[in-house]
Order: C-alpha cells, then structure tokens, then sequence
C-alpha cells in the first residue's frame, strides 16, 4: 500500500512537473498561449476555443461564440497555412501573422480582452512571466507575446495530402472524379484557377462573389477598412487546403457543405438574384453539370492533408 501511495505521489509529481515545464521554443510557449483562456476577458475562451485542431484550426459553427455567448459578424476560418500570406482576416486588416494576435484578444465579441490588460496578466503570471524571460530573456510584452503566438501559428503547415502525392508521383488515392475535377477546377469552364492558385490555392486578394446585396447580404467586407466603393461586398480568398472539414463555408458560414458551395458557384443569382459589384468571371452563370460538380468536390476533398481526412 505504501508502494502504491509513493508511485501515486510520483506520478503527480511528474504532472506537475509537465505542466509548470518551461518551453524550449517560441512556437512551444506560443502554443500553450494559443490554447490558454487567460487571454478571453473571463478567462472562458481561447484562440483554440474557435479554431479547433480536429477541423483544420477552424470552427464548426457558422459564427463562434465568444465570451459571454456573445456572437461575432463572420465565420472563424481555418488559420492553417498562413504562414505567407499577406493580408489577414476575410476584410484584410491585418497584414502580417504578427499583426493579427491582437484583433480576436481585443474585440468585444471575441475575446474582450484590452491587449495592454492582457500583457498585465501575463506579467504577474508566475509562469509565464518565467517562461517568457526564458525564451525571450524579458517579461511578456506586446510584442513578444504577439511573436510567440504567431510563431506556433506559422508551424501549422501541412502539405500531405492525396493531391500532393498524386503530383510528386507518390502513392496515392486519387480517383478518376478527382483528377477530371483538377481539370475542370484549372479551365475557364469553372474559373476557380483564376482565384484559387499557388501553393495554398489562394492569389491573396479580395474578391466579390455575390454575397451582398444591401438587403439580406450586408456585410461591406474589404469596404469597412478602404472606404473604396469598388471593395464592396469583397473578401479575401481563401486557401483551400484541408477544405474538406473546415465547414461551414464563406464569410458568413452560411453554406454547410461543398456540395452547395459549388451549386452556388455554378449559379450564385439562385441565392442572391441582385448582388451589387459582383466579380466579372462570375456575372455569367457558369451552368455547371451534376457531373462537373461531383467531379470538382472530388477534387477539392483531395486538398485535405491525411492527418484530419481519408480520401477515396
């Protein structure tokens, strides 16, 4: 019994140990504040409360609650990938992975949290004040605390997905409806290659699909930080790795599956008979077939790294 009782005393020990550890990296200690609800004003929600490891760090919900239930305008996306983009956030306010840390710790439908009371917190933390003197040799300030969460954030790159393999010859689970999708994905028959290119499928700009119209569709998007008229109705475009779970879609999250997402595409004056400033490649309906769009989802499931997804 008294064996038992010192193992017992062991292993919490060991435990505690884990959790008081100081980190050895940036991205390390950028994790721990990533998923800690020290940041959230009530210390009830965290950056991982909205973007979920299990779903490609996006949500699952339309918009994501935040503190209080306090409901936000658009829909948490995926914040994988991100390490070279250059514009952040589906209206671009932000233009570096650095820059962005503040914005969800600060809105008042996120996390609430005025960004000088949370470096307070941290600084009286006897943890983290520990641990930011360790990797940064002083106490948390804006800046490191920023730089540390966007250092974990810029390791969440994948890259291993079904479509990857297919291209580098690699064993793979392509199927027909899948290769004839990337080809129907790349022509001026769909159009989604003028948006959707590069590494991550996104060119990094802001594009209206047709969701605002001034009556049911309201959100100005890229509007609300140039003022420009011709931004009306833009968002940014957004990678499409790991797409297959980072539903629901668009800034809104008002589409629940690809399936509709490319209905939409197909025919978006179905959803929004009077978009205003609505893209040129969009403005003629693109009438796709049942067995293009089954073939273009095909495609797009193939872009989700094996980690979250099993393509067949």
């Amino acid at each position: 019994m008294i064996q038992i009782k010192v193992f017992s005393l062991f292993l919490i020990s060991l435990f505690a140990l884990s959790q008081f550890s100081l980190p050895e990296s940036k991205a390390a200690l950028g994790e721990r504040l990533f998923f800690d609800p020290i940041l959230s004003r009530d210390s009830t929600i965290s950056c991982g409360s909205c973007h979920k490891p299990d779903f490609a760090f996006a949500d699952t919900v339309a918009i994501s609650p935040g503190v209080m239930g306090r409901l936000g305008r658009r829909n948490a996306p995926s914040v994988m990938n991100m390490a070279d983009r250059n514009a952040f956030f589906y209206d671009g306010r932000a233009k570096t992975i650095f820059d962005q840390i503040h914005f969800p710790i600060e809105d008042p439908a996120e996390m609430d949290l005025p960004y000088e009371e949370a470096i307070a917190r941290l600084v009286d933390h006897e943890y983290y004040n520990r641990a930011f003197n360790h990797i940064y040799q002083e106490i948390p300030n804006a800046k490191n605390i920023a730089d540390a969460i966007a250092a974990y954030e810029s390791t969440l790159e994948t890259a291993n997905t079904e479509f990857d393999a297919w291209m580098t010859n690699q064993r793979n689970a392509m199927s027909a409806a899948a290769i004839r999708g990337r080809e129907i994905f790349m022509s001026d028959r769909a159009k989604c290659f003028n948006c959707h290119f590069g590494p991550d499928f996104t060119d990094d700009d802001f594009k209206n699909i047709g969701l605002y119209d001034e009556r049911t569709y309201t959100d100005k998007g890229r509007y609300d930080v140039t003022k420009k008229s011709s931004d009306l109705g833009k968002f940014k475009v957004p990678g499409l790795r790991n797409v297959a779970v980072t539903a629901p879609y668009m800034h809104d999250g008002s589409f629940k599956t690809l399936r509709e997402v490319i209905d939409y595409y197909s025919d978006p004056y179905i959803v929004v008979p009077n978009p205003i400033n609505i893209d040129s490649d969009l403005r003629k309906p693109l009438n796709l077939t049942e067995q293009e769009k089954r073939d273009l989802e095909a495609f797009l499931r193939s872009l989700t790294d094996r980690r979250f997804y099993k393509f067949n």
